[in-house]
């Protein structure tokens, strides 16, 4: 096999995983599920690229970040800011005071579209902010606190809260954001109407294949040098900066992948689901995020994603099953994964999935082996006895 390709598909064992999981995505839930069930697990799988940013994150690099949140929102928000110009066309708003401006703005008494909302008339421009802006703010942070040499429970503290600033900031600057209600009653994609069930069909292919590039992407960054670096790092990481490494750098790059990737989910979740709000930006969003990355297991790529998809799942059967209860249910469950199965989801395959599997192979018969059999050994012909004579 090519070593490079051996890379991206993380070996023989990887190989196999990625298209378990590629059959269970493309074929299994399509031909199994309804539009409407689809689709929500087409937003789960949004959520499995901050998962999966995570592992590369934390599980790798040793970065708790509980703030991966800002970045799925900021790249839900840049992609709901063209859709909803492309759906506030001056024809659809004609009965506003002002024309030709999204809705909550002609509420907030504003009457002009803000420079801020200008480039996103380009579907080009948006499709670049989308990566762009969270890549940058990630950056700044990154300089912020990893030159300064600020990390452990001290950065997880830090981008907690500014998760809690952007939450605020966007409720407060309604006119602008759409305030608490957010960005809603987004309709088409440069002419395409996304809330049929067929575009929903297509969306969730196209959510799909994303995910398998980002994995791809990261697993192919794990088998490089710096993937070896950043677990270096992550255990000992005074170790590497005396061997004449740049840590801060390792990580301000590892921590920018992974706000690019939860960008690429919020965006997919905003053309799926049809709406972004702050809701998915704050402390809480930001929280389960992490968990679904610890249920799957920290320092599995595709276990992140069914991670993802365990969580969500269980939360939407218990608050359908168990409307008064399913709180409760869901804390049972993660302190039972944390209590008995810390590695998650992967950690169990580990240590008990795959001695499963080889008690079900057939062994193979031993070759019986057979004692060779002794010959008799001739007796002697007695020796006549000499007669004597008397």
């Amino acid at each position: 096999m090519n070593p490079t390709l051996d890379k991206l598909l993380g070996g023989k064992q990887g190989a196999i995983g990625m298209a378990v999981l590629a059959v269970l995505i493309l074929v299994v839930f399509p031909l199994l599920l309804d539009a409407f069930r689809l689709n929500m697990v087409g937003k789960y799988l949004t959520y499995a690229f901050v998962a999966v940013g995570l592992v590369l994150c934390w599980g790798y690099g040793g970065i708790l970040s509980l703030g991966q949140g800002i970045f799925f929102g900021l790249g839900g928000y840049c992609m709901a800011m063209f859709l909803k110009l492309e759906a506030s066309d001056p024809e659809s708003t004609k009965i506003q005071s002002t024309p030709g401006i999204p809705d909550f703005m002609d509420w907030n008494q504003i009457t002009e579209l803000p420079m801020l909302w200008q480039p996103f008339h380009s579907f080009g421009f948006t499709v670049l902010a989308v990566i762009a802006v969270p890549v940058l703010l990630a950056l700044v942070i990154g300089l912020t606190m990893f030159k300064r040499r600020v990390g452990d429970v001290y950065f997880s503290i830090v981008t907690q809260a500014i998760a809690l600033i952007l939450t605020v900031l966007i409720i407060g600057q309604q006119g602008y954001t759409g305030g608490v209600n957010g960005i809603t009653d987004l309709k088409t994609l440069m002419g395409w109407d996304i809330r049929t069930d067929e575009a929903k069909l297509i969306l969730y292919f196209v959510s799909a294949f994303l995910l398998f590039g980002c994995i791809l992407l990261a697993r192919f960054i794990i088998a490089s040098k710096l993937g070896r670096l950043l677990l270096a790092m992550r255990d000992k990481e005074e170790r590497v900066r005396f061997s004449g490494y740049d840590v801060a750098s390792f990580k301000i790059f590892v921590f920018c992948v992974g706000a690019a990737f939860a960008a690429i989910g919020g965006a997919m979740f905003t053309l799926q689901v049809g709406f972004m709000s702050p809701s998915f930006v704050g402390i809480v969003p930001s929280i389960e995020m992490v968990i679904f990355a610890a249920v799957g297991g920290r320092l599995s790529l595709l276990g992140a994603v069914y991670g993802a998809l365990l969580v969500n799942f269980g939360k939407t059967y218990f608050s359908e099953s168990f409307p008064e209860l399913w709180l409760y249910l869901m804390g049972g469950l993660f302190i039972a994964v944390v209590m008995y199965f810390p590695n998650g989801l992967a950690g169990l395959w580990d240590s008990h999935g795959k001695r499963w599997l080889a008690r079900l192979k057939p062994k193979a018969k031993a070759p019986v082996k057979t004692e060779p059999v002794a010959k008799p050994v001739a007796k002697a012909a007695p020796t006549p006895e000499l007669e004597t004579t008397p």
